[in-house]
């Protein structure tokens, strides 16, 4: 009987002995989990990029990166190389879709696809070089649409010889004279400075001599009367008219003015590399130089930054950073001039696209202004190669949207009204007609 109790007391201590371990061993194995487990890597995806309503612009399936929407907003996307992106969104958010994250822009597709057609159907009509466009939402400063022609296909690039030239991003990146687009902006901050008003009458001979004994002749390409108000300088794009209305300004007054518009400044708008253009500094400026700066000679800037100068009169004077990138911090606002000035240029470039009549819709009441700018060259301004532009925004009471067009090297008509206002008026045809606009009976008709 002893024996049986002994063998049972062993056989209870060897079972306890078991238990023990068998807690040591499930302890171990929540505090440090399985010894010798590999967990296999699972291959991360490169993320989408999108458009603002959802649209897939770019998506990798398996091992391929698809552009489901062909050439559309080409530049803006860039391209793909074998270790990672090398050019536009591709490239500027590369560790992001790398990733696996999705990128999504402010780009509205309905309105990037109008302004392809019209862009390009504007280009291929005047057998011009290339072409590019911007458009804004005007309060937001969202680019609703970004377009450059010829067109790049992201996922059809290789082997390519114009591949380079096809796939900059033109909208951004070149930068040219504005020419005569720039007088609206430099009219309202003489509005706004108390310098001139839209009735002051002014003398405008066909030339005027500024500058002094090292001045320059200047001169006007659309024959006028001897006398103009300030609001027939801007009609009649007289380059005599502005030279008059910026002699109140100091030079460094103007040049604030023109650096508070964005010239000279490189646009930071994440997700896109820009052009600063060229904004002379003060110690160049002279009476020539601000008169010349005035009707935008001698000063540069990007497609994106006209639009966005002209943004500013749009939205009451204040400036309004563009934005590519959905979800992104709003960029910097800051007034340039005063909600009555932007209002009163904006009564005037009303009547100049009604009396201009290539930008105006009957019915619909649009503001904007033609530029047409000779391209300088090394030997000097070039008689042949021209830069055509348009800039303005509707409706004209609220605006919606701000439109900035430049076509370059056009043949034949190379006018900005002959070649850039048709484009402009095509596309607010389109988003009136999108949005559903009524026309508006008391709209003055073109004449």
């Amino acid at each position: 009987m002893e024996l049986k109790i002994r063998n049972r007391s062993r056989w209870m201590q060897v079972i306890a002995l078991l238990m023990f371990a068998t807690l040591v061993w499930a302890y171990a194995q929540i505090e440090w989990g399985p010894p010798n487990t590999i967990t296999p890597r699972q291959e991360v995806v490169r993320g989408s990029i999108l458009a603002a309503d959802g649209t897939v612009l770019a998506r990798t399936l398996g091992k391929q990166r698809v552009y489901p929407q062909g050439n559309l907003a080409g530049q803006v996307i860039g391209m793909l190389g074998d270790s990672g992106g090398l050019e536009g969104i591709e490239r500027t958010y590369d560790d992001t879709l790398k990733a696996g994250q999705n990128v999504q822009l402010t780009l509205d597709p309905a309105a990037q696809a109008m302004a392809e057609a019209a862009l390009a159907r504007g280009v291929q009509k005047h057998r011009a070089q290339y072409g590019a466009l911007v458009m804004l939402e005007t309060r937001s400063g969202r680019v609703l649409a970004a377009a450059t022609y010829p067109p790049f296909d992201p996922g059809n690039w290789r082997g390519k010889p114009d591949t380079q030239e096809r796939v900059k991003n033109r909208a951004f990146l070149d930068a040219y004279e504005p020419g005569s687009t720039m007088k609206a902006l430099t009219i309202a901050a003489a509005i706004n400075d108390g310098l001139t008003t839209p009735g002051t009458v002014y003398s405008t001979p066909m030339q005027r001599h500024v500058g002094g004994r090292w001045g320059h002749n200047i001169g006007d390409a659309v024959a006028h009367p001897p006398t103009l108000t300030t609001q027939q300088v801007l009609r009649y794009s007289s380059n005599v008219g502005m030279s008059h209305i910026v002699e109140g300004f100091s030079y460094p007054k103007l040049r604030g003015y023109l650096a508070a518009y964005g010239f000279g400044q490189k646009v930071d708008m994440p997700g896109a590399v820009t052009a600063q253009g060229i904004l002379k500094p003060i110690e160049k400026w002279n009476d020539l130089e601000r008169a010349t700066n005035s009707f935008g000679q001698g000063v540069s800037g990007t497609t994106l930054q006209v639009a966005a100068a002209y943004n500013a009169i749009a939205n009451d004077g204040v400036y309004v950073a563009p934005r590519l990138i959905d979800g992104a911090p709003a960029g910097e606002r800051r007034e340039v001039v005063g909600a009555a000035a932007a209002r009163s240029v904006r009564d005037m470039l009303k009547s100049v696209v009604v009396e201009g009549k290539f930008a105006a819709i009957d019915g619909y009441d649009l503001c904007g202004k033609t530029g047409t700018a000779q391209v300088a060259t090394s030997s000097g301004y070039s008689d042949t190669v021209f830069k055509s532009t348009y800039a303005g925004f509707f409706p004209c009471d609220a605006p919606r949207v701000t439109l900035a067009v430049m076509v370059h090297g056009a043949q034949g008509q190379y006018q900005g009204s002959e070649v850039a206002a048709p484009i402009f008026r095509e596309i607010a045809s389109g988003m009136l007609s999108g949005w559903g606009t009524a026309p508006n009976v008391t709209a003055q008709p073109p004449k």
